[in-house]
């Protein structure tokens, strides 16, 4: 008898977890399913734009897109119940004049909240995502830049700061592997140096380690997941690029490591 009143009092709290747990995985999938389908469209929409319209056209089309379809995506997480956020802060950067803008970068989605907010902004990404077939067409068209060779770069960079742009630039360089930031790259310094730029740094705080590094990309979180963008300091344009990277990281690691979101910094999965 005193077995299965046991097992009577463990089954009501164990169903309201396995629910708990189907609900996120549920959501999870969602997210991609959505994900997948707006890559999807914007793929179909950039070959015809890239084709057909000149290219000063183009990009600025195609970064209006890129905005606007990060926007309805972070709001489509919103509507499911997998994340909340709080990007209020990069608003202030719209009318900004040309800078690089450097966050930390815990997570994948990193990019998808800074562009969603900050129209007409360039970036920099990993080579293998401007050629791949899920992200490459949009990328392109958007003028979004190769992080490799460093020197066409670095050009690149500088050219479309002079154009007026802003620059999105993880000076990482990847996500994060040592917390609260790991070390960063001279890319950052260099090119705000050479663009003759300052560096406007950015917080991205997170509840979860989802889709930090090393996160498996089918394990679900716990949900809603909160993400919070916060405005740093900005830095004047660099004389020194490796003082100036260097002030830079203690920086960062100074202002993560107090950070105020409950559950930050987190750490990778075991």
């Amino acid at each position: 008898m005193k077995h299965e009143s046991n097992a009577l009092m463990t089954e009501p709290l164990a169903l309201p977890s396995l629910r708990r747990a189907l609900h996120e995985t549920i959501k999870l999938h969602l997210g991609y399913l959505a994900l997948g389908l707006i890559s999807l469209a914007v793929t179909l929409l950039a070959f015809p734009m890239r084709a057909l319209l000149p290219r000063v056209i183009s990009k600025r089309l195609g970064r209006k897109l890129v905005t606007a379809v990060t926007r309805h995506y972070l709001r489509f997480l919103v509507l499911i119940g997998a994340c909340r956020f709080d990007l209020s802060e990069l608003d202030a950067l719209r009318d900004a004049p040309p800078m690089v803008i450097a966050p930390n970068h815990p997570s994948l989605l990193d990019a998808v909240m800074v562009l969603s907010r900050l129209p007409g902004t360039g970036c920099i990404m990993k080579a293998e995502l401007v050629n791949s077939v899920f992200y490459g067409a949009g990328a392109r068209l958007a003028g979004y830049i190769r992080n490799t060779p460093l020197r066409t770069m670095v050009q690149l960079a500088v050219d479309d700061l002079h154009q007026g742009s802003h620059l999105l630039l993880f000076p990482e360089g990847t996500r994060t592997t040592r917390f609260p930031v790991g070390r960063l790259q001279g890319t950052t310094g260099l090119i705000a140096k050479s663009a003759g730029v300052p560096v406007q740094t950015v917080f991205i705080e997170t509840s979860s380690g989802f889709l930090g590094k090393g996160w498996p990309l089918l394990r679900a979180p716990k949900m809603p997941i909160t993400y919070r963008v916060r405005l740093g300091k900005r830095f004047d344009p660099p004389q020194h690029t490796a003082r100036f990277v260097s002030e830079l990281e203690q920086y960062f690691q100074t202002e993560l490591a107090h950070a105020q979101l409950p559950g930050f910094p987190v750490s990778p999965p075991a």
